[in-house]
């Protein structure tokens, strides 16, 4: 059933319509090296058969898995010979082409370079993490979507009318209910379409010609979920449940939770992943989100399935609920930016520990103004920053949560600082420029 041109291809029109520029370059002729990355089943073979027959070019396959340098280098020289006797263009295929190692990878360079050869690789890994920088630069990347439901819809009306390559002459016929349960268990997979209408096809008599939704429970004994553990799939829907959280949508978090638990994923990856959201997206808005993932964690390390998954959906359910704030996160790395970026201060004397006696008479700590023999605990005034940065802010807390708390609590010991300076420098004003001094209650 592969597509023996581009108006049989169903699917990707987001690159194969008449108005999009790969369709345009293969109508004109034009072959360039190019990377289809792609989830299984949706067409990346078929669509590198269907250029390299429309183009007129030789079409040969590699095997990733099976082939090495010596390999690549005989497809070259084939090349070579096949445009010098008659002016035909060679499409080299390799499917699954990120299980090439850099060596091989790099064996293709110069001939995709000088264009002896027409390079189309097809991946289910992302290129970017896969295959080197070199390589990438020469070959333009198309993603290939899963294929919708009209897609999938018109891969099975061909394939049952079809009496040439399909099975037109066996004159099937498969009831509504069964169509919308087999369209929905291949989840945008046209090639196990393709594989279960077989399988439903010989298990079918003379006598009996019609898929039913029981027939088709049978070949899918089990339904496989999309889900590759490590690959792109795989955090995608990590990406999925995490930004389902910080947007306080509880009803997604606990959908892509349920997804990744029923696809295989370890439960204490994903409370590890909870706690980083306690930390990156909530923090003291809400501070008892860390104790609730961090009890979620403890819970599945103690207890197991199924109660350690009901504490991870409890605690994700929180966490999306909860205010939030990424005021903690943004003041940490602001700070670590410019730790790496700027001079190693020497820690002020007045903060400097002084255990002996030679610190002592050194002046270690001497000035120190102990903060709880102070009004309120506080030493209205007192810098703990080292001198050449003594005005820097990191943390500014949102108003939401309890984190509109600590700002409100952080702008009074503020204007305490500021009311300080002013006794201490009676012409400095109403306080520092650039400061927070909207409340002022000394």
């Amino acid at each position: 059933m592969r597509p023996r041109d581009l108006s049989e291809y169903v699917g990707q029109q987001h690159l194969l319509a008449p108005d999009k520029p790969l369709y345009k370059a293969l109508s004109a002729g034009r072959l360039h090296s190019m990377i289809f990355w792609g989830p299984p089943g949706v067409g990346k073979t078929s669509l590198a058969r269907t250029i390299s027959e429309s183009t007129g070019a030789h079409f040969e396959t590699i095997s990733a898995v099976l082939a090495g340098v010596k390999e690549i280098r005989a497809a070259v020289e084939m090349a070579k010979q096949r445009w010098a006797s008659h002016g035909q263009a060679s499409v080299v295929f390799v499917d699954e082409v990120h299980r090439f190692n850099k060596s091989q990878q790099d064996a293709f360079l110069p001939h995709v370079e000088d264009g002896t050869i027409v390079l189309i690789g097809a991946t289910t890994e992302n290129p970017s993490f896969e295959l080197n920088n070199a390589l990438l630069s020469r070959c333009r990347v198309y993603l290939l979507r899963s294929l919708t439901d009209a897609d999938l819809t018109d891969l099975l009306n061909v394939a049952l009318h079809d009496e040439t390559r399909g099975l037109g002459e066996r004159q099937l016929h498969i009831a509504d209910d069964a169509t919308a349960k087999l369209i929905a268990g291949c989840q945008g997979d046209g090639r196990m379409l393709l594989n279960l209408l077989e399988m439903c096809s010989d298990l079918l008599t003379e006598q009996d010609m019609e898929i039913t939704v029981a027939l088709l429970s049978e070949v899918m004994a089990s339904d496989v979920r999309r889900y590759d553990k490590g690959g792109d799939l795989f955090y995608d829907q990590i990406s999925a449940l995490h930004k389902s959280v910080r947007g306080s949508d509880p009803d997604a978090a606990i959908y892509w939770l349920a997804r990744m638990l029923d696809g295989g994923c370890e439960p204490l990856y994903i409370a590890r992943r909870l706690v980083r959201m306690a930390t990156e997206d909530i923090g003291n808005a809400d501070p008892r989100a860390m104790e609730i993932a961090l009890n979620a964690w403890m819970v599945q390390e103690r207890l197991g399935s199924p109660e350690g998954e009901l504490a991870i959906a409890q605690a994700a359910i929180y966490l999306a609920s909860a205010a939030k704030s990424n005021a903690a996160y943004n003041a940490y790395n602001a700070a670590v930016a410019d730790v790496k970026q700027e001079p190693s201060y020497e820690v002020p004397w007045h903060l400097r520990n002084a255990p002996t006696k030679l610190m002592k008479e050194l002046g270690f700590g001497e000035e120190y103004r102990y903060a709880h023999d102070e009004p309120g605990a506080f030493a209205a005034g007192e810098s703990y920053f080292p001198e050449a940065i003594k005005e820097r802010r990191y943390y500014h807390p949102e108003e939401r949560g309890m984190e509109a708390k600590i700002g409100e609590k952080l702008r009074y010991l503020q204007s305490l600082n500021q009311a300080s300076d002013r006794q201490r420098y009676p012409g400095m004003g109403n306080g520092k420029q650039g400061q927070d001094n909207d409340i002022d209650r000394d």
